[in-house]
């Protein structure tokens, strides 16, 4: 789908021999065009690592299905720099070094400017190599604390010295496992039991959660961690509820916890359910049934300011189930292609620059991409309002957004109750976020 550009591999060498750092001062300078092979010249490439297969996969259609309607949307409001802009997708199976060598190939062979897409479990283990990319990441995936004070731009775009390469357009694990944290202590829960996965992902929102939780006044009496895959969980269960406690937090991937709650219906465990935000499925709720009704988790919300212009664009695309991952996949295209019509080119470095002075406070707000180009056309200073969140990036590249409690009842899951933005702002220091 992605051509291949000489040019691309002109400037990776240059980027290699120079360092990032070095091309500070002479981006501006570096001439790309002349030779485009496979079209360079004339369309704009965004890689994009996917969960096609693996343990996340049944998240990816909602996410595909945002990117897909976001690219049909810019393209027909003319393209970055009146350019065609393409989409690379390539699966990565959420496996930290196949996404290292999609990351390669993205950028090497399908000339990618920007890479929109990673997990956790995926950014972490890479950090280093990411940043040597020097290619920036806009990724609706992560939750993981390990980023709240590494990415972004640290508030000075023009300098790319102090930059973090990566910026998520989901609310970090820190806001909404602070949110779901809130709400067990509020309901009088002021011990827990907490089972999860040893995966970066599971671990990154139970880390999370039991510091919020903590950090509230409750405590944890158990811990137990688990490897995936297993036919059943019952000695994991066993082990868990032998001590005392009112609830009990999971996090694991969807397919291993229909397993462990089918073990602890059969087992007839009791006691409160609080599950980590990817299990907010109906098909967990189907599957395991009415033990299940009552069980809660605190995701990422979907009201940004733009959530109903998403939503319109959205369901002319198809049919894929909304998850608390699709939204965010459509900031992450819209605040991209943005930052490429502010900075008049479509390199990385020109990118990261542009990704916070166009989403940050200040200048007309803007709910796409189209209104963003007429705005700029303009001279107007611009300031991209999501469809998940606002958008505005914070200086290590997160954003603030509303969290949503929904429950599971008669074998779905439905909101019962929205936490603001604004009030989970207030639960989180502006210098570690």
């Amino acid at each position: 789908m992605a051509p291949n550009s000489t040019n691309s591999v002109d400037r990776r060498t240059f980027l290699k021999v120079t360092g990032a750092s070095g091309l500070v001062a002479t981006a501006g300078c570096i001439g790309f065009g002349g030779n485009s092979s496979g079209g360079g010249s004339d369309t704009i490439v965004f890689g994009q690592p996917a969960a096609l297969t693996g343990q996340w996969d049944f998240l990816q259609p909602g996410v595909s299905q945002a990117t897909d309607v976001a690219l049909q949307h810019i393209n027909d409001a003319g393209g970055p720099l009146d350019r065609e802009l393409e989409l690379a997708r390539r699966d990565t199976a959420v496996n930290p070094q196949e996404a290292r060598s999609v990351v390669t190939q993205l950028i090497e062979n399908d000339d990618a400017a920007a890479i929109l897409g990673l997990f956790s479990s995926e950014i972490n283990p890479l950090f280093d190599f990411l940043q040597e990319q020097a290619t920036p990441i806009i990724t609706p995936w992560p939750g993981s604390s390990f980023l709240d004070t590494r990415g972004g731009d640290k508030g000075t775009p023009e300098n790319l010295d102090d930059d973090g390469w990566i910026w998520r357009t989901v609310i970090g694990d820190t806001v909404h496992t602070g949110g779901g944290a809130r709400r067990a202590l509020d309901q009088d829960h002021d011990t827990i039991g907490v089972i999860n996965g040893n995966t970066e992902g599971a671990r990154s929102w139970a880390d999370g959660f039991i510091s919020a939780y903590e950090e509230g006044g409750g405590t944890v009496a158990e811990q137990v961690e688990v490897s995936l895959g297993q036919s059943n969980y019952q000695s994991a269960l066993d082990r868990l509820f032998q001590s005392d406690f009112s609830a009990f937090a999971v996090s694991i991937p969807l397919e291993d916890a229909i397993t462990l709650f089918s073990d602890w219906a059969d087992g007839g465990y009791g006691r409160q359910p609080i599950l980590s935000d990817p299990l907010a499925q109906d098909d967990l709720a189907e599957q395991v049934g009415s033990d299940l009704d009552g069980a809660w988790a605190a995701s990422p919300g979907m009201g940004g300011p733009s959530y109903d212009t998403f939503l319109d664009a959205y369901e002319q695309g198809g049919d894929a189930e909304i998850n608390g991952w699709t939204p965010p996949a459509w900031d992450a295209m819209q605040v991209t292609a943005l930052a490429i019509e502010r900075a008049g080119e479509a390199t990385p470095e020109a990118i990261e620059q542009n990704l916070g002075p166009v989403s940050r406070d200040g200048g007309t707000e803007v709910a796409t991409f189209a209104e963003g180009k007429e705005a700029l056309a303009n001279d107007e200073e611009i300031s991209y309002q999501g469809a998940a969140t606002p958008v505005n990036f914070t200086n290590f590249g997160n954003v603030f957004g509303p969290v949503v409690i929904s429950v599971a009842q008669g074998g779905e899951f439905s909101e019962q109750a929205t936490i603001s933005a604004e009030e989970v702002r207030e639960l989180v220091p502006e210098d570690e976020y």
